[in-house]
């Protein structure tokens, strides 16, 4: 495992680093090329990570996904939630923490596939730019995929949800999936070792526009949590390689 991990470590960063400045002309051509090449790069990090770990992944709930513009609240445990999304959705725009746009070459390639930066440290002025970035996609008929704890979380921890995802629920008339995984039993946060195995990722029923704020938030956390701990739980089960509870 630990030969394995190593192996794939290399082969991740080396990918990502070529791709990242080869794809960089891409820049000036039409974002939906750009999603294109995005789409082919997660691919070849997923195609090595089977190879070579021997990890792959299954995905539940494909019904759940709107055919028109949505928003997909996920969970976060693993740099793996980053890049499955291009592989399942269509046209999806990331919110994410601006620190990402600011590395050379990949932040830039990121920042013109449509991503939404957001500034974790500037307050209201920073989340009304991220609601109004955000509406502005959906509008264009993307899909947008957003974490709501706003960080990585060990399997079974858990996050206050940030109050962005009920401002984004509050002013986009769409469905928001929430999204279930336990990508962290096999790919843990700042961890060196990858463990064999197969990942679930589960889009679950969409919670249509209208609740309040309040009742939102609680619905969408007890949905993704509630079904999180089942996917740790069997997926412990069925991986005898799993990261096994603290």
């Amino acid at each position: 495992m630990v030969i394995r991990s190593l192996i794939y470590n290399v082969l991740f960063f080396s990918t990502c680093g070529i791709m990242a400045i080869g794809l960089l002309p891409l820049i000036l051509f039409p974002r939906s090329v750009l999603q294109k090449a995005l789409k082919m790069w997660t691919a070849l990090l997923l195609w090595e990570l089977r190879v070579v770990v021997g990890l792959t992944h299954n995905v539940v709930g494909l019904e759940n996904i709107p055919k028109g513009p949505a928003i997909f609240a996920s969970k976060h445990q693993s740099a793996w939630d980053t890049g499955i999304f291009h592989q399942y959705i269509d046209d999806p725009v990331f919110v994410l923490k601006q620190e990402l746009i600011m590395i050379p070459f990949f932040g830039w390639l990121i920042l013109r596939a449509g991503s939404v930066p957001i500034d974790r440290k500037g307050g209201a002025k920073s989340l009304k730019k991220m609601v109004k970035g955000v509406a502005s996609a959906l509008t264009k008929g993307r899909k947008i995929i957003i974490f709501p704890e706003g960080t990585r979380t060990a399997p079974g921890g858990t996050h206050p949800y940030n109050p962005g995802i009920a401002a984004i629920y509050r002013g986009a008339d769409v469905p928001v999936v929430p999204v279930a995984l336990n990508s962290g039993l096999f790919w843990q946060r700042r961890s060196f070792l990858k463990r064999p195995g197969t990942i679930t990722i589960e889009f679950l029923p969409p919670i249509e526009p209208g609740m309040d704020r309040k009742a939102f938030m609680a619905e969408l956390q007890s949905r993704i949590e509630t079904a999180c701990a089942r996917l740790n739980t069997q997926g412990r089960a069925q991986n005898p390689k799993a990261l096994p509870p603290s």
